[in-house]
């Protein structure tokens, strides 16, 4: 049954709500929210003021869905669910991490500080989001040498005899060993929890009372640490502490700023927890162009994806107005946010300050766009090629035949596409044979590719595919070219004498063609960036399923551990090496495994 616009509008109720439009094939186009679904929907074939990309996306309308709802800040907690769940071409969309990293505190006699990313379901102690790992490492790094905290993991805190490294460098205070008691390590997690809280004077007075009572008591050595633990933080305030008190109260607050330049858009997002400027990162939409919606829009979505079902501070400073129905939906999720755009003074500085930020960060990527188009040309002009825009490249990765793995990275748009990236099981070649595996994975590469094609589906075929080796594996993908009947560009780069960087001889077996570039050639530059990204991809893969390989294989040869059994003891441990540390008796208390059991288990493991 064919879709019949014009009924379909005029039966759409004046409700809110949210619409999808999809293409003939049944994708969603674009997601958008309404106070009044008939007069929204209505007005993209109506209009005669749309900008170019609109109309380009309503002359692919099949059909439209519609969601009805009770508010408008439900009907757009759904459109910032579903353009996260579908990510539709058209609408504004924001690379994201998908969850923020956070530092955490487990719930043990001796906690155990942790980098952590994901969900927050059943932790009690933790701090952030931050903006990026780095951040959240540079923090760990910081309590490490002022508080001495653990962050190794159970598995190894459990069966030390002796302190590691790190407490010999004073990085920890070796709980493992008992160097600590319960209480001392305890009442070290509370000033640390403080420190990240912003309660820092208030540590800082605590610590001054300990010392001097340390003095007193004629503890020199102890009031010794204590001091130097004061003058860390002394430091560390100087540097990172930012004014966010209201009253005595520390606040955490991001500070947003927007701003359109060079046919770009930049959001920059500031983090302030527990009083300290914890890091920022700038956001860029995708498939940005000038025919785009207004900044206000761009600014709004970020502002949705961000936030929306995630933790939130408690004041949004930006340099845009955030709508009423977004603050409601905000509100809706927990606390209520205070939401300021006029601001002065200290605030007012932010704002400055995230702005020229946002403006750095689009000259820094026009003028790395600007080097990634000059490479893309020198590398079109050495292949005689009219455009060139997408890359594919391939890679083997293997030991001794052991646990091969193929690699398949995207170069596009300027720039690695990891979320594109794919990695092949080699099935049907023998162990070691690059040529048949290189065979194997195009096969399954561009004869899915192919047949995808054949049922309509949209597919993006590469400009050129990059083959990591000699003329071996680049014959291999001729004869695959030629069984599917297939006209791409194949390059091979094989490394030169010794693996030198810079002396790699490229191939091309369309002409024949064997040659070098000049090492400061941007075509080669471009080559190497995106060989060394497949090799890494490859190599990567391979180290896990040899590791995931051998530890099934040293279970499997144990008489008595079945699957079951050997999915308890990976789960309770974590891995082999786990496994190898424990005891018998806390192998013993895995289910399923027996005493007699747990010794020969430990005795298969521990037999050189």
């Amino acid at each position: 049954m064919s879709f019949d616009l014009a009924t379909f509008l005029q039966s759409l109720p004046q409700l809110p709500g949210v619409y999808r439009m999809l293409d003939t094939a049944g994708q969603v186009l674009y997601v958008g929210k309404a106070v009044n679904l008939k007069r929204r929907v209505s007005s993209y074939f109506q209009k005669t003021d749309l900008s170019p990309r609109i109309v380009l996306m309503v002359k692919q309308v099949a059909s439209i869905e519609i969601t009805v709802t009770r508010s408008e800040a439900e009907a757009l907690i759904l459109e910032n669910n579903l353009i996260k769940a579908l990510s539709p071409k058209y609408n504004i969309l924001f690379r994201d991490d998908k969850s923020y990293p956070y530092l955490i505190f487990s719930e043990h006699a001796y906690p155990q500080m942790a980098y952590h990313r994901g969900s927050l379901h059943g932790i009690k102690q933790f701090f952030g989001p931050f903006p990026n790992g780095y951040a959240v490492r540079q923090s760990m790094e910081v309590l490490q040498k002022v508080f001495q905290l653990r962050t190794c993991e159970d598995t190894v805190f459990a069966h030390r005899d002796r302190a590691c490294l790190l407490h010999q460098i004073k990085r920890c205070s070796a709980p493992c060993i008992a160097a600590i008691s319960a209480d001392d390590y305890a009442d070290t997690v509370q000033q640390a929890t403080w420190f990240l809280q912003g309660r820092t004077d208030e540590l800082m007075a605590r610590l001054q009372t300990q010392m001097q009572q340390a003095a007193e008591q004629l503890e020199f050595e102890q009031a010794g640490m204590l001091r130097d633990q004061i003058v860390a933080l002394g430091a560390l305030q100087s540097q990172q502490y930012v004014d966010v008190q209201a009253g005595n109260k520390v606040q955490d607050i991001d500070v947003l700023a927007a701003v359109a330049e060079q046919g770009m858009v930049c959001i920059h997002w500031s983090s302030i927890r527990g009083g300290r400027l914890i890091g920022d990162k700038n956001y860029f939409p995708e498939q940005f162009d000038d025919s785009w919606q207004t900044l206000q829009q761009s600014a709004e979505s970020f502002v949705a994806q961000h936030y929306l079902g995630r933790d939130k501070p408690q004041i949004i400073i930006s340099d845009f107005v955030i709508p009423e129905s977004l603050q409601a939906a905000l509100n809706q999720e927990g606390h209520k946010l205070a939401y300021i755009n006029q601001t002065t003074g200290q605030r007012k500085v932010w704002l400055e300050m995230a702005r020229q930020n946002a403006v750095i960060a689009i000259t820094q990527k026009q003028q790395q766009h600007s080097s990634q188009m000059l490479r893309l040309d020198a590398l079109a002009e050495v292949l005689n090629l009219h455009d060139l825009n997408r890359l594919e490249c391939f890679d083997i990765s293997h030991t001794q035949g052991e646990a091969t793995v193929a690699s398949c990275v995207v170069y596009d748009e300027g720039a690695m596409q990891p979320s594109q990236y794919r990695r092949f099981n080699i099935q049907t070649a023998k162990a070691g044979d690059d040529y048949a595996a290189m065979r194997e994975v195009l096969t399954r590469r561009y004869g899915g590719l192919k047949e995808a094609a054949a049922n309509g589906e949209t597919v993006l075929w590469p400009d050129v595919v990059l083959i990591d080796g000699g003329k071996g594996q680049v014959s291999m993908a001729m004869q695959v070219w030629e069984d599917l009947g297939l006209n791409i560009t194949i390059l091979g780069i094989a490394k030169g004498p010794e693996r030198k960087a810079g002396l790699e001889e490229l191939i091309l077996p369309q002409t024949g063609e064997v040659f070098r570039l000049p090492d400061n050639h941007p075509a080669l530059h471009l080559l190497q960036t995106v060989r060394d990204e497949s090799h890494r991809f490859a190599i990567t893969g391979h180290r896990k399923k040899r590791a995931k390989a051998r530890v099934q294989s040293s279970l499997l040869e144990i008489p008595g551990v079945g699957a079951t059994r050997r999915k308890n003891l990976l789960t309770r441990f974590g891995g082999l090496r786990g496994i190898m540390a424990a005891s018998k008796d806390d192998i013993a208390q895995v289910e399923g495994i027996s005493n007699s059991l747990a010794q020969k288990i430990y005795d298969a493991l521990h037999t050189s």
